[in-house]
């Protein structure tokens, strides 16, 4: 029994997605739940589970084509149905006519014979099922044109290989030769070129990211805030934190209390444009960016003020795991007031983010670096971040944006701040 197998329904947001790569090719065996091809959208990717065991007969749409839900994408033979068919098949020649016994042979002669069948058989058995399908005129291009048989895809039924396969096969070796034999001699190794291209999620950054400077004002402002109390305070509850909670106690949680308390002193910072109206969020949604093999993701932690810094802690770590395997969800992708990027991970010193719109401000995270600062007139080394805020100037004047780093700093250079709400 065939088994069709279709794009499962994308995500209500989401209009059509790219077949990347098929994780199974015809004649291949494949389990119930099995994924037989990823699927990319503009932020997640899908896999395409097997309904059934059974083996990967036929192959619909190509590797890269855009498809969308509910498109045939593949044709399953169920292994049952097909079980059945081929021990009926086999069974009745058995029983129609009984072969005459074949004579005696000489214990030698029959382990020399049962050796050279033995040998013969993993061979024979490929090539005749190979010339099986492929007709008269198929073969006589395949020879013509050296090719060997097991690299002709055939496109009719039963994927048996015509004459127009094998002209194609053989125009493709052709052009392969010619492009190599075209390469000069004497280029130097290293300069070559390599042409690929955009991932959905990488054309999707672009295209969100060149938007964001067209339809917004934006403006970074700097400061630089002394972590030497954040850092003192993990120092010293770190172990009894990760033994309490089973996660350990980052940077990121702090950054995060320290932001939302800015934005209940300074509204306008987690608020929105929407046409000709300011649209003030009274929740805090806050999108923490995590980078990954496929690009940036910025999935949103909703309603962080309600979080402990436990919690926070815990769901980043999913977020990150779930992005960077290429598990999480749309959902968890959308929506968000403000968001937080650190690109101290990776040694910035300072940068100015882009807004991820339409949100109207994005607080950027730098590299921890130890300087002399002057502290009640003496010179000290203190472990020293500069801070980055970049805001809609349609929106936030500079002087909000400002005091809103200032609160930032204030929290996280004096971390009671944060439990007593001052």
């Amino acid at each position: 029994m065939s088994v069709e197998i279709r794009v499962p329904q994308l995500p209500e947001s989401v209009a059509d997605a790219t077949l990347v790569a098929w994780r199974k090719q015809p004649g291949q065996s494949v389990a119930r739940d099995e994924n037989l091809a990823d699927l990319e959208t503009d932020k997640v990717m899908l896999e395409v589970p097997a309904p059934s065991n059974g083996v990967l007969r036929e192959i619909k749409v190509a590797q890269g084509s855009t498809v969308k839900s509910g498109e045939l994408l593949a044709i399953i033979e169920d292994v049952a149905a097909t079980g059945a068919s081929t021990s009926t098949s086999t069974s009745a020649p058995a029983s129609a006519a009984s072969p005459p016994p074949a004579p005696a042979a000489s214990p030698a002669s029959a382990k020399a014979s049962a050796a050279a069948s033995a040998a013969a058989a993993p061979t024979a058995a490929p090539a005749a099922a190979e010339v099986a399908r492929t007709g008269p005129a198929a073969r006589r291009v395949i020879e013509e044109n050296s090719l060997a048989p097991g690299t002709v895809v055939g496109t009719a039924p039963r994927r048996r290989v015509t004459k127009a396969d094998a002209l194609q096969a053989a125009a493709a070796e052709a052009a392969a030769v010619q492009a190599a034999d075209a390469q000069p001699a004497t280029a130097r190794p290293g300069r070559g070129e390599k042409r690929v291209p955009m991932t959905r999620l990488r054309a999707r950054i672009a295209e969100r990211l060149v938007q964001a400077q067209a339809s917004q004002a934006l403006l970074t402002t700097f400061n630089e805030v002394d972590l030497g109390a954040v850092q003192e305070l993990r120092g010293r509850y770190k172990e009894s934190f990760e033994a309490e909670h089973g996660v350990k106690l980052g940077l990121m949680s702090f950054f995060i209390k320290a932001a939302i308390e800015g934005l209940k002193r300074y509204p306008v910072v987690n608020a929105s444009v929407e046409n000709n109206d300011i649209v003030y969020h009274e929740y805090f949604d806050i999108g923490v960016a995590v980078s990954t093999e496929r690009g940036l993701m910025v999935p949103v932690l909703r309603d962080a003020d309600l979080l402990s810094f436990a919690a926070i802690e815990e769901r980043i770590a999913q977020f990150a795991t779930r992005a960077r395997s290429g598990s999480i969800t749309l959902e968890e992708l959308t929506g968000g007031t403000f968001s937080i990027t650190n690109g101290g991970i990776f040694g910035s010193l300072m940068s100015t983010p882009i807004v991820n719109a339409p949100q109207s401000a994005i607080l950027g995270m730098h590299k921890i670096q130890d300087r002399a600062m002057v502290v009640k007139g003496q010179v000290t080394i203190r472990p020293m971040m500069y801070l980055a805020l970049t805001y809609d100037h349609r929106l936030i004047d500079g002087r909000e944006a400002v005091q809103f780093l200032v609160a930032v700093k204030e929290c996280l250079e004096d971390p009671g701040r944060l439990l007593l709400g001052v």
